[in-house]
């Protein structure tokens, strides 16, 4: 007795656009959880991390420096460290205001 496939078939697959991904990676990126920004975009949590892997190397140039243990540890270095920039300039922007 033959069992019949329930997942869809390749030709069925969704198609997302440039602005989609783009959309996707920027809340990704701005999120504490690849997971959670997959889950409120209503995609795979596979998908979207296989769309930072492809960004990743587009912007490094190289699947082997993009792997690098050392490479990404300075990345979310970075990451945290322009987050807290942000903050600094958001307080700077509200203390700095005169009262009324």
């Amino acid at each position: 007795m033959a069992t019949k496939s329930i997942g869809a078939s390749p030709d069925q697959r969704r198609k997302y656009d440039e602005a989609f991904k783009a959309e996707a990676l920027r809340l990704a990126s701005e999120s504490r959880s690849t997971q959670a920004a997959a889950r409120q975009l209503g995609i795979s949590p596979k998908l979207l991390y296989r769309w930072q892997q492809v960004q990743l190397v587009a912007e490094v140039g190289s699947a082997d420096v993009a792997r690098d243990p050392e490479v990404r540890a300075l990345r979310a270095r970075l990451k945290r460290a322009e987050q807290e920039l942000d903050i600094l300039k958001k307080a700077l922007v509200l203390f700095g205001q005169a009262t009324p």
